[in-house]
């Protein structure tokens, strides 16, 4: 019962151009690679499938090592503000959305972006107001360390003058310390918390959405943190388990787990996805700082355009260390969102005291700012380096603003840390930007926005097609200790395949995007497949 995949190009990915005319599958393992021919000669009583690629050019299964894969499915159904270019049409959108709300719904929008706009307008509480005097609103910076809101879900959430900012947050006041509406990392809670829970069916749609798409655009799986944003954690690991039932859909769901749940995770769920065959359960998620369009990014030293401030801890040293102390006592890495070079610092004081236990790597997301001294420090340590290769062509120019010349040698320095030897894993981030991972080969290997035509931003930076799909194979296999198991075309590993119609290591420039999924293939089956379904 094995299936032949031929008529077209395989690359193996286990060394550069390495490539076969055809593949052999059975149980959803690859069993053998090579020509055709040989191929039928040898296993010719197995063979009771044959499928063409149709001329395509199939690369091991593309995953995405850092997302939230509902919040990309509330991107697609939710008010997206993520390609606004001005605040007259954000304004524009957000009375259309209210003109469309029922009596008392919240407006909630996603992704918007200042740095977008010619005035860098952030919007004021009473702007807000006077689109939408009543209804409450919520609208979600891209970063997601960010968020706007009006005087109703003020109103709601009891945010006062006398309110204290919390800790790992900021309340943006003006000159009478009358908050503005502006809410920054921990601070974004005091609004969240008042929205009303989303229902099962709504979370149910969102990642239904979130795995369609994702397969569409040529992605097997996805390393994706979401379990506490949607009320108790069964809540969203019940949508998981629905969704990706292994019958309708098969997608390979590894769910890093928030610290603030991840107690009631490791004591309630460990057991029902032990031997899940597409979801598992992996490291302890805490953010260490925010994000650099916020000024939120914690800092080592004091911001370029804002001398004022170095950013936000989102904890005390020791609460951080206390963090990672319990995740080594539940036999669990960590996995730890760091912007800001003092960030990764506090990170790497932590992860030193408290060694890794277990099989797992430990992860560092993001490492967008670092120092020489720190990257000597991770090379002593098991650690994955999770990065968005997108964030370079989104985060340029403006981010020089932010940090200045001098801290631009070791800043979004993707080639520089291969060439330390750390192993990269390749992500989006989504929803904050595009899940498609065509986009991020894109980003990694130019360095510039779609919209471009110069040398890159810091082009030593940019890596060769074949170290960028790396990203998305071995990477992101090695990030989750599945090395041996997936991220290349080879006898053993698992029968998951990106098919695309163009060959990616003849594609320059823009056409790179071009390239376009013709066929997803998770577990030997076909999950998508253009022109169908």
């Amino acid at each position: 019962m094995a299936t032949l995949w031929y008529d077209g190009t395989f690359y193996t990915m286990k060394e550069e151009d390495e490539k076969v005319e055809a593949v052999l599958t059975k149980d959803g393992v690859i069993k053998a690679i090579g020509n055709v021919t040989d191929i039928e000669r040898n296993f010719e009583r197995e063979i009771t499938k044959k499928i063409s690629i149709n001329g395509g050019y199939a690369y091991p299964g593309f995953v995405d090592s850092h997302l939230h894969m509902i919040g990309h499915g509330e991107r697609l159904i939710r008010l997206d503000l993520s390609e606004v270019n001005s605040a007259l049409k954000m304004k524009d959108l957000l009375l259309e959305k209210v003109n469309e709300a029922e009596a008392g719904d919240w407006i909630i929008g996603e992704g918007w972006n200042e740095n977008n706009f010619s005035d860098r307008k952030i919007f004021h509480f009473t702007e807000l107001d006077e689109i939408a005097p009543n209804h409450p609103m919520l609208l979600k910076r891209v970063c997601r360390h960010a968020l706007l809101a009006n005087s109703k879900a003020m109103e709601l959430a009891d945010v006062k003058v006398e309110t204290p900012d919390p800790q790992g947050g900021v309340i943006v006041r003006d000159t009478d310390g009358q908050p503005t509406g502006y809410f920054l990392d921990e601070a974004q809670e005091l609004i969240k918390q008042v929205v009303p829970e989303d229902s099962k069916h709504y979370l149910h749609k969102a990642l239904s959405k979130s795995v369609d798409d994702m397969l569409k655009l040529g992605l097997v799986g996805g390393h994706t943190e979401d379990l506490s944003y949607y009320g108790s954690p069964d809540r969203p690991l019940q949508a998981f388990e629905e969704v990706i039932d292994g019958n309708k859909r098969k997608f390979r769901a590894h769910l890093l787990v928030h610290h603030q749940v991840a107690k009631t995770v490791e004591e309630e769920h460990t057991s029902k996805f032990k031997d899940h065959p597409y979801i598992e359960l992996g490291a302890v998620k805490i953010f260490a700082d925010g994000a650099l369009g916020g000024r939120t990014a914690l800092l080592s030293a004091p911001y370029n355009d804002a001398p004022d401030t170095t950013g936000v801890a989102i904890h005390s040293e020791e609460e951080f260390g206390e963090i990672v102390q319990f995740a080594r006592s539940i036999k669990k890495p960590v996995a730890i969102h760091t912007i800001g070079d003092l960030a990764v610092e506090y990170a790497l004081n932590a992860l030193e005291k408290y060694p890794l236990i277990g099989e797992l790597p430990d992860r560092l997301i993001h490492v967008q700012v670092l120092r020489p001294e720190l990257v000597e420090r991770m090379k002593k340590l098991p650690l994955i380096l999770d990065i968005q290769p997108s964030f370079v062509a989104t985060d340029f120019p403006w981010v020089e603003e932010r940090l200045g010349y001098e801290r631009l040698s070791l800043a979004f320095a993707w080639k520089s840390l291969l060439d330390n030897g750390f192993v990269c894993a390749g992500g989006s981030d989504a929803p904050i930007e595009s899940v498609n991972p065509l986009v991020g080969i894109h980003a990694a290997v130019t360095r510039r926005k779609l919209t471009e035509d110069h040398e890159g931003y810091l082009p030593n930076q940019k890596l060769s097609m074949f170290e960028a799909i790396q990203l998305y194979t071995s990477g992101s296999a090695a990030a989750i200790n599945k090395q041996d198991k997936y991220g290349i075309i080879s006898e053993g590993y698992a029968a998951d395949f990106t098919i695309l119609e163009k060959d990616l290591f003849s594609l320059k420039g823009n056409n790179i995007i071009e390239a376009n999924p013709i066929m997803t293939v998770v577990d030997e089956t076909i999950m998508y497949e253009k022109g169908k379904g």
